[in-house]
């Protein structure tokens, strides 16, 4: 099997070079890569069904014979329509087909056709416009359909695979040992590969399937072990005293189990001689920043030095305040260094940080730009991680001498899942609230209270609260999709005149942006008209409403993100998700986000309701893409090939043994083109 990834597309018969460039912009440059390039769905031609019961547009197989071969009539346009007919000797229904000449010679009158597609009725006509369509005698019962390109069609396609299949050698090597196999209950690679492509039935797919996704979890899962095993290494920062209890007694209230836990679990990986690798990951309001303060108190009483990055200014600038209050009396100095510092206090800072005496380093990524110098950096952590890059992390790192390194993330993500993205990394989870935190109050209402939300948001800011509305575009669309920059003239001149706004995007300069985030965070406006550039911002306890445009325009964990913005001072808080979609998906993913305030219970509907695209993409960070594992749909596999991984790893971390090496070729063959190759 993998000789077959050295051979290159073109050798398959029927593949030139024009039609190999398409299959290589489909990622398949090898016969290798076609037997893994899998069906995304299939047509069921095995059960046809008479043309008068047929369901109306519904894909179905309908078998007939040609009465009328199509005929070919020009119409405006420049376009010739192609219309034929075709009976089942009960009932007859029109083909038809547009600029397709060869249509004609194809269908002939007398022949039996199996005709895939939908029906459509007019009155008493049934009919069937661009229908697949494959002789009665020759046709597949099951047929594969794969994405496809421009010029290259999911039936030419196919007819490579079924070359690539006649390349498999009679014994294929199994990447799974045997036993793993009868234990799992899998069948094997020739008769998953042959069943997943071209099945008798749907249960063989179905078998198949399973076989395959098992697989590719499996070796992904035993990828990142190796990973982790990489990381782990010898660390010179052992922290000897744990300080945490003392930290705890300087805060003005009591910390939360689950915060108590996530210390004493990175705790354990800061005394072991070993370098930590943890993600911190929690709902908003969880207490992460409180838990990465605990670990850089430790640090800096242990005599070595922390880092702690965030990712804009200003959120580095309320990090610093609220740690340098209790930092400072306990005798570490702590330091703010970003982009913007004057040189005359950069220059200072940085004599601190090389010298020692700094204890505390809270900043942007100027943390790890050039002339920056640690005299013992032990610690480093990095706030909102799905901000920053691996590669953004590693410089960081690279400023000591193999620092501990502690992430965290605001994202809620499914336990199982999160296991699966961070795989390199180990993991804490913050499940639980400060007492006395306020539940945010949620609505999902219709454009037509928008007066009436304008009185409530008038009301509000007359209290001397502020507000927040999220548009969906900068300057809007043609779909009437509310955009920040005509909204936040509307506000002034017509619905809270006299207001002060502020406007915040994504085209706005760095400088702009901070600009606009500390103002609202100063008091000194009272909305601010934002896209969701702000999903990641301040602290701002005097902010009391979040208003959402075209709510159903975004996932729910996002948001949920947004709502976390408010609801951080004393007062009662509010979010207003204002949506015309009439379609039942919709409504229900906003009735979901009313009756609740857990983000980890929304991050699970959003991945029951959406699919892992709010995870995957640019949260994966160069992890390798599933070519047929869903984590929508795939969990409880997940959880079996992880156990499996487990044991596996436990035996043979390195996969050496004999039954192993086939994985092991896996593994490298699913991470090669990855930053993450094990």
């Amino acid at each position: 099997m993998a000789s077959l990834f050295r051979e290159e597309i073109q050798s398959i018969k029927g593949v030139g070079r024009q039609r190999a460039r398409l299959f290589q912009k489909l990622g398949v440059p090898s016969v290798g890569a076609l037997l893994r390039f899998y069906p995304r769905a299939y047509e069921d031609l095995s059960h046809p069904v008479p043309i008068r019961s047929a369901p109306l547009d519904e894909p179905c197989a309908v078998r007939a014979t040609v009465t009328q071969s199509p005929a070919g009539v020009r119409v405006r346009g420049g376009m010739t329509v192609y219309k034929g007919r075709a009976d089942d000797g009960e009932s007859s229904f029109e083909l038809t087909f547009f600029n397709n000449p060869y249509v004609a010679k194809l269908l002939k009158e007398g022949e039996t056709y199996l005709f895939y597609g939908k029906v459509t009725a007019d009155f008493l006509r049934r009919g069937m416009t661009v229908p697949e369509f494959f002789p009665a005698g020759a046709c597949p019962p099951i047929r594969p359909v794969y994405r496809q390109t421009e010029g290259l069609t999911s039936r030419a396609i196919g007819s490579a695979v079924k070359e690539a299949l006649r390349r498999l050698p009679e014994e294929v090597r199994d990447p799974l040992p045997p036993g793993l196999r009868a234990g799992a209950s899998l069948c094997g690679l020739r008769e998953a590969l042959e069943n997943i492509h071209f099945p008798p039935d749907m249960e063989a797919a179905a078998r198949a399937r399973r076989r395959l996704i098992f697989e590719e979890l499996l070796v992904l899962q035993l990828g990142l072990s190796g990973l982790r095993n990489r990381n782990v290494r010898e660390s010179r920062y052992r922290f000897s005293r744990d300080c945490t209890e003392e930290f705890f007694s300087l805060l003005p209230y009591r910390p939360t189990g689950a915060q108590r836990r996530s210390v004493k679990e990175a705790m354990g990986d800061l005394a072991s001689g070993r370098a930590m690798n943890r993600l911190v990951q929690g709902d908003v309001g969880s207490g992460k920043t409180a838990v990465a303060a605990a670990l850089c108190y430790c640090a800096a009483k242990n005599g070595f030095q922390a880092a702690l990055m965030a990712p804009t200014e200003i959120l580095a600038q309320q990090h610093y305040e609220s740690l340098r209050a209790i930092f400072e009396p306990a005798g570490i100095r702590t330091a703010l260094l970003t982009g913007s510092a004057p040189a005359a206090r950069k220059k200072e800072i940085l004599g601190g940080l090389a010298d020692g005496s700094v204890g505390l380093a809270v900043g942007t990524h100027a943390l790890f730009s050039k002339g920056v110098e640690f005299r013992r950096l032990a610690l480093v952590v990095t706030d909102e991680q799905h901000r920053f890059g691996v590669t953004q992390r590693a410089a960081l790192a690279a400023k000591g001498d193999g620092p501990h390194l502690l992430v965290m993330s605001a994202t809620p993500i499914p336990r199982t899942l999160a296991l699966m993205i961070y795989g390199d990394l180990d993991l804490s989870v913050l499940d639980e609230l400060p007492p006395g935190r306020r539940q945010i109050k949620t609505y999902a209402v219709s454009s037509s209270l928008r007066p009436r939300i304008f009185r409530f948001l008038k009301n509000q800011i007359a209290a001397g609260r502020q507000c927040y509305i999220i548009c969906p575009t900068i300057d809007g669309d043609q779909n009437g999709m509310a955009s920040v920059t005509q909204y936040a003239q509307k506000l002034r001149a017509k619905w809270l005149p006299g207001c002060s706004a502020a406007v915040l995007h994504g085209r706005m300069k760095g400088a702009e942006k901070e600009e606009a985030m500390r103002r609202f965070a100063a008091g000194e406006t009272s909305v601010l008209v934002s896209t969701t550039v702000v999903e990641v911002g301040v602290d701002v306890p005097n902010a009391t409403v979040m208003m959402v445009e075209n709510a159903e325009r975004y996932g729910l964990s996002q948001l949920h993100q947004l709502r976390g913005r408010v609801g951080r001072g004393s007062c009662q808080s509010y979010c207003i998700l204002l949506s015309d979609a009439r379609s039942e998906t919709s409504r229900a993913r906003l009735k979901i986000m009313c009756g609740t305030n857990d983000g980890f219970r929304i991050a699970d509907e959003d991945l029951r309701l959406r699919g892992p695209g709010d995870f995957f993409g640019n949260r994966q960070h160069g992890l390798p893409a599933l070519k047929i594992a869903d984590m929508a749909t795939d969990m409880d596999c997940l959880r079996e090939a992880q156990d499996a991984a487990k044991a596996i790893a436990a035996r043979d971390p390195a996969l050496e043994l004999p039954e192993h090496r086939g994985l092991r070729a896996e593994v490298r063959q699913l991470f090669a083109r990855t930053d993450y190759s094990p």
